[in-house]
């Protein structure tokens, strides 16, 4: 079995999704003869010719506005923004159509589309291609809000967005989207949306991240374990919706949790995670719940990124702090 990287991981889950499922269409700037930005669907059109890998305009409105036209016709559109900076003039198309249209319908009609989009800030790229907003997706009722954090899980996790009966908006982080390598086999199954997996185990702290994130986190892990502190890791996944259940059992285990993400603080969706804990595991806590984030501020150019970024220290002072709270 090929190692292969996350962005392989989605084209490759993109090939199997077009080859099991007709109705399943590519669309985006340059998806088509450029094979996508970062390569995303390179090939696609040459396997599945241009009725079906769609180069658009340079018009993420109308990328999105297409694949919620396709979806209600009974297609099911992968549509793909360069990055997550540039989805601001799909919003219209994403809040008021695509989360709407099972409900507005009655359930007479779904939203089978995807939008993928790379997220996050580690890469060097000027402004507007770094932002991490899944916050104010995970806001939107009708929309589910996934995140891979390895090849394997952008594999699984992509083909069960595409065949979800309704929009999922699929985050890719390009920080890692080249830096790790992993055996993922082809076998055309899905992963489980809507579940947080447990990366590590460990009984003294929960340590709750997501995307690019979870290399930081793990490392603060390791490094805590040498200092005799055993921290269970938690990639979240699926943000919207969130599996709870998952954290509120691993923080009635541990009584102390510190979550991690690369978005702003303010807003960021870490502050739900705090106020689910607090709603139904503050019995179980035995110190406040920490957020480790990025700064409040405009995301910084080249140069300052690596000083936005949460680093491994970030994550140790918190996590240690946490522990020895009395």
């Amino acid at each position: 079995m090929a190692e292969i990287t996350l962005v392989e991981a989605v084209a490759m889950a993109q090939v199997r999704a077009m080859q099991d499922d007709p109705t399943v269409l590519v669309l985006g700037e340059d998806v088509g003869r450029d094979g996508g930005v970062f390569r995303a669907t390179d090939g696609l059109l040459e396997r599945f010719g241009p009725e079906r890998v769609i180069d658009t305009p340079l018009a993420e409105g109308l990328i999105a506005g297409m694949s919620v036209g396709l979806a209600a016709q009974g297609f099911r559109p992968v549509a793909e923004i360069q990055f997550m900076g540039f989805v601001y003039p799909a919003i219209d198309q994403i809040v008021n159509h695509a989360s709407r249209l099972r409900n507005r319908t009655r359930g007479r009609l779904s939203c089978p589309m995807v939008l993928r989009m790379p997220m996050g800030t580690g890469i060097k790229a000027p402004e507007h291609h770094s932002e991490s907003m899944e916050a104010m997706f995970a806001h939107v009722p009708g929309l589910r809000v996934v995140i891979p954090s390895s090849p394997m899980r952008a594999y699984g996790l992509l083909l069960a967005a595409i065949r979800d009966p309704d929009p999922v908006i699929f985050l890719e982080p390009t920080r890692i989207y080249r830096a790790v390598r992993e055996e993922v086999e082809d076998h055309g199954e899905a992963a489980e949306l809507d579940r947080c997996f447990v990366l590590r185990e460990g009984g003294d702290i929960t340590l709750v991240t997501w995307g690019a994130m979870t290399r930081e986190t793990l490392a603060a892990a390791d490094a805590l374990a040498e200092e005799g502190i055993h921290a269970e890791v938690i990639d979240v996944a699926t943000i919207k919706p969130l599996d709870e259940d998952t954290i509120l059992q691993s923080v009635g285990k541990t009584g102390r949790c510190v979550i991690v993400h690369e978005a702003a603080l303010t807003g960021g969706f870490g502050g739900e995670i705090a106020a689910r804990l607090a709603d139904r595991g503050l019995l179980s806590l035995t110190a406040p719940v920490r957020r480790v984030a990025g700064w409040d501020t405009v995301m910084p150019l080249p140069r300052m990124e690596d000083l936005y970024l949460p680093s491994v220290a970030r994550i140790l002072k918190a996590a240690r702090e946490t522990v020895s709270y009395q």
